[in-house]
């Protein structure tokens, strides 16, 4: 649970990062993978950390631009590129950003109506956060599976041990 804006400010702005970096790495072409047709897609998981950061912060009072799109938490269907997607993230990532501007460390301990439970706005503001990195490690999986190049986040991923005069760790 966050208790200061600042380091929520400071988590969110270096997470964006690197789910900025995770969408970039996701060529048109490889949007439609997907562990089976009966899975999310690289397009629909990446317009689920959209939809998230549309309409999670709703239910703590904030408004971020898309939230009239909205019905059910859930977006309509995800564009066809992913331009418009990471557009439409980082969009609503500095709205959101934008949006606490106003609150003070004390409105991290109000209570907010969460999917039919009641939560301190500072912990709506984690599972937020934690929710994105968990989509975003699913979607790298589905990155590996299709043959794409995972950018390097916490550490160096298996083709970035080079940079470091490295070889990678053996498997």
């Amino acid at each position: 649970m966050f208790r200061r804006l600042d380091d929520f400010r400071k988590a969110w702005t270096e997470e964006a990062k690197h789910t900025v970096a995770v969408l970039e790495a996701i060529p048109d072409p490889a949007l439609g993978a997907a562990i089976t047709p009966a899975h999310r897609d690289l397009r629909r998981l990446a317009w689920h950390l959209v939809e998230s950061v549309i309409e999670m912060p709703t239910h703590m009072g904030l408004t971020i631009p898309g939230a009239e799109l909205v019905k059910g938490g859930f977006i309509g269907p995800p564009p066809d590129g992913m331009e418009a997607i990471l557009r439409t993230y980082s969009a609503a990532s500095d709205a959101l950003l934008k949006g606490i501007e106003n609150w003070s460390d004390a409105d991290l301990e109000r209570d907010d109506e969460m999917y039919g439970e009641v939560w301190k706005r500072g912990h709506g503001l984690m599972v937020l956060l934690v929710h994105q990195t968990h989509h975003r490690g699913q979607m790298t999986v589905l990155m590996r599976q299709a043959g794409l190049l995972v950018p390097s986040i916490y550490g160096p991923v298996k083709e970035g041990w080079s940079a470091y005069g490295v070889e990678p760790p053996k498997v």
